[in-house]
């Protein structure tokens, strides 16, 4: 861990936006957090969101796994980003960890990210397979992603739990599936809002061309209300 990151810790768990400029004084890169149950699709939603952003925008990614490589290596194999502005934490322990108790390890990647490949406008951090409480630390991200996919029942939404409800966006993924799992999307929309107020809910499909330009372009509008 850098030093640097004892002289900001606590600042940056104040709130986002709270430490928004490294120790040299640049400005840093939003972070954005994407988590949500093991299959919810968070790692093809990270690499579809590169190649929807990556000619406009210099980003990179951290990925978490608790003993391997994996979702990294799956990025590196689909080619979404240069190897080198791809990092990956294995956190040996329970997701929550690292996204939200103990985030020294993230933090270390991002800071080692910028310092390779920057200055960076994005930094995508994806938590390992967690369930619906998992969380991450605003010490750690600016906003948070959380994906849920329609495979796993229709009553999720409404089941809430701190990714259903407090997350930045929520995403419904592999809306595909629905007719083929039984699951209703109106209804799964509907106990979204009811749950999540004016925060916001996307049903996406990554089958579908543009899948992801929904979610991509709810990143922009954060990235220029960081950028101002």
């Amino acid at each position: 861990m850098h030093l640097d990151h004892f002289d900001h810790l606590l600042a940056m768990d104040e709130g986002p936006g709270a430490a928004s400029r490294r120790p040299d004084g640049a400005r840093r890169a939003l972070r954005i957090g994407l988590g949500g149950p093991v299959g919810s699709g968070k790692t093809a939603t990270v690499a579809a969101m590169c190649r929807a952003l990556r000619d406009t925008l210099s980003l990179a990614v951290v990925t978490n796994d608790i003993y391997t490589r994996e979702d990294a290596d799956f990025l590196l194999r689909e080619a979404v980003l240069p190897p080198e502005r791809i990092q990956a934490v294995e956190t040996g322990a329970c997701p929550h960890t690292a996204i939200r108790d103990d985030i020294s390890a993230n933090l270390e990647a991002v800071e080692d990210l910028e310092d390779a490949v920057g200055p960076l406008d994005l930094v995508l951090v994806e938590s390992g397979g967690d369930n619906l409480t998992a969380t991450f630390s605003r010490g750690l991200v600016d906003a948070q992603i959380f994906v849920i996919d329609v495979a796993a029942g229709d009553d999720i939404p409404r089941k809430g739990g701190p990714g259903i409800t407090r997350s930045d966006l929520l995403v419904i993924n592999k809306t595909d599936l629905a007719p083929h799992v039984g699951s209703d999307l109106g209804r799964m929309a509907a106990d979204a809002a009811e749950r999540r107020g004016d925060l916001p809910v996307l049903l996406t499909s990554l089958k579908a061309p543009d899948g992801v330009a929904p979610v991509a372009r709810w990143v922009r509008e954060r990235l220029a209300a960081w950028a101002a």
